[in-house]
């Protein structure tokens, strides 16, 4: 079964319309070619993880409602149990996948949050190239493109009225 049908099937389930609609808007903003043809985001399983944790990260930082951004989180890693049963892994093992995604994701978190904070792009820089890129040190070719790129994004996210947001609708800028 092919994952759009899959996430289809997921979303028709949940109860919550704008946490489905804005998780959508995610995977079709990380699943946006460009980032992998032209911007050199590993299209593998990290990197497809990795950029959808970004742009997961950037609506729930954008969000104001804890509860919607819990339901958010939640459908999310629903989602990814989902495709780790789906890739074959049993239940018995799920919980040892899931344990580092959930790690991975409060990490990346508060490395992303930090760096937009500041002013400069050097600490996003570092932690694209660590988190997205999986340097362990230096910086990829392409983190400055996509640093901007975020920088932009969070722009465009903070101009969508609270209103669009509760009604579940979000739009990310092209790459």
């Amino acid at each position: 079964m092919g994952f759009t049908n899959a996430l289809r099937r997921l979303l028709v389930r949940t109860v919550d319309p704008q946490a489905a609609s804005l998780y959508s808007s995610c995977v079709t903003a990380a699943r946006q070619p460009k980032f992998y043809a032209e911007l050199g985001v590993p299209d593998s399983l990290d990197g497809r993880f990795d950029l959808l944790l970004l742009f997961a990260l950037l609506t729930m930082m954008r969000m104001k409602d804890a509860k919607a951004k819990q339901r958010l989180f939640d459908l999310m890693f629903a989602d990814m149990e989902r495709s780790l049963r789906e890739m074959g892994v049993g239940d018995m093992s799920i919980g040892k996948k899931m344990k580092p995604m959930l790690a991975g994701f409060y990490g990346r978190a508060g490395a992303y949050e930090q760096a937009l904070a500041e002013s400069t792009d050097d600490k996003l820089i570092a932690a694209l190239s660590r988190n997205l890129y999986g340097l362990k040190s230096g910086t990829a070719d392409d983190a400055p493109t996509v640093a901007s790129y975020i920088r932009l994004a969070v722009a465009k996210l903070a101009e969508q009225s609270d209103a669009e947001l509760d009604a579940g609708r979000i739009v990310f800028p092209s790459p």
